[in-house]
């Protein structure tokens, strides 16, 4: 399994709150409505501010 940085949960955590009150965008400026989308989303803004990532498969 892998093992992301407290910092990259946090974010992903910040990103679903977001969905969930319907405020998280996408980069082409639609409304995120999956899970999946904002769970990639935080975990994309973790790994641009240099938190622990693994690679994408």
């Amino acid at each position: 399994m892998a093992k992301y940085s407290k910092k990259a949960g946090e974010k992903v955590e910040e990103a679903m709150h977001e969905m969930k009150a319907g405020k998280l965008k996408t980069g082409a400026g639609k409304k995120v409505t999956s899970q999946k989308q904002a769970v990639a989303i935080g975990l994309s803004e973790a790994k641009k501010e240099g938190a622990k990532v693994p690679k994408k498969k």
